[in-house]
């Protein structure tokens, strides 16, 4: 019996056909700095004008997501999610994006999926003014099932050593902000899901949405680099508002001396949240625990300084106080 690897599920001449059919969107990306073409064994990105640079790195992927964007055929909103989420995790640096690089690990190639999920990576990287430098597209028959993969991307950003912003100056009277989310982002879905299940996904369960129910689930992930460029030297710290929710984050990025006071009511929420928590009688703490309930980035600023201006989609929902028994409160009211 003579075998190959085609019949044990691992496709080279569908491998070799993928790169090239998804080169014009990488190259799209490519500026000066980008040295050589794409295909080659390792990228190459030439970081000029930096004085006194630091590298910042983040690697992270759109979880069970990727299940529900396979389930509606929505392949380049998982692949603008990837870049983005990882964008929004440099971000709060301060650094601006550099590059990207991507890793897909699926079944089989199929060819029209692959096009779709690079023309989204590659939308995003445009739109954030980084490259897709490179990645894997990995065929692991014996690991994936038909029609599944997952997803896992890497961006390397870069931020001047002075204007790193890292938290250090937040102290009591400190104003916070925060810039809306669109939904659930990519967080959450393994509850989501299963709150869910059974109901028809084109269809408004409660006639709450305004939309599909697929639709507000699969909302984007957005990028908030462009939001928040004019205003980062005067911002102290900012969080990315992913698993764990507001509690889960916002400590991530302040000193051990402070707390913070957040205002219920203050920014708007997308009614998806609402009815999740209704269909599963969630309750509030468990909420704000697992979702990010309408706010992607929190950012804390100066008592005098008032982004909206330069950033108008900022809504000030808070202030740091002196430690108190919870690092992050929530007040009604």
């Amino acid at each position: 019996m003579t075998l190959s690897y085609a019949a044990a599920g691992v496709d080279i001449a569908a491998a070799e056909e993928n790169v090239r059919s998804i080169g014009e969107q990488v190259r799209s990306t490519h500026g000066p700095s980008v040295l050589g073409d794409f295909g080659a064994f390792a990228g190459l990105f030439h970081l000029k004008d930096v004085r006194d640079p630091v590298l910042v790195a983040s690697t992270d992927g759109v979880g069970s997501k990727v299940l529900l964007g396979l389930q509606l055929g929505r392949y380049d909103v998982l692949g603008r999610d990837l870049v983005n989420l990882s964008v929004n995790d440099v971000l709060t640096t301060g650094a601006r994006p550099l590059f990207f690089l991507d890793y897909v690990g699926l079944h089989a190639i199929e060819q029209s999926i692959m096009n779709a999920l690079v023309a989204g990576m590659a939308a995003a990287c445009r739109e954030n003014g980084c490259a897709l430098l490179g990645g894997e597209t990995s065929q692991l028959p014996d690991i994936y099932a038909p029609g599944h993969m997952d997803l896992v991307g890497t961006v390397v950003g870069v931020v001047e050593r002075a204007r790193l912003i890292d938290g250090s100056s937040v102290v009591p009277g400190d104003r916070v902000w925060g810039l809306p989310s669109t939904g659930l982002h990519t967080n959450g879905f393994s509850l989501a899901r299963r709150l869910i299940a059974g109901l028809d996904l084109a269809s408004d369960p409660r006639g709450q949405l305004g939309e599909p129910l697929g639709e507000a689930l699969l909302a984007a992930h957005p990028s908030y680099y462009a939001a928040l460029k004019p205003i980062l030297p005067e911002l102290k710290a900012i969080a990315h508002i992913t698993g764990g929710g507001i509690p889960g984050n916002l400590p991530r990025v302040l000193p051990a001396t402070v707390s913070v006071e957040l205002h219920w009511g203050s920014w708007p929420v997308p009614p998806i949240f609402a009815l999740l928590q209704e269909l599963g009688q969630i309750p509030f703490d468990e909420m704000v625990h697992v979702f990010n309930m309408g706010l992607g980035l929190l950012f804390v600023a100066g008592p005098t300084f008032d982004p909206r201006a330069q950033c108008p989609t900022a809504i000030e929902v808070g202030r740091v106080t002196a430690l108190q028994a919870e690092r992050v409160s929530i007040r009604h009211g």
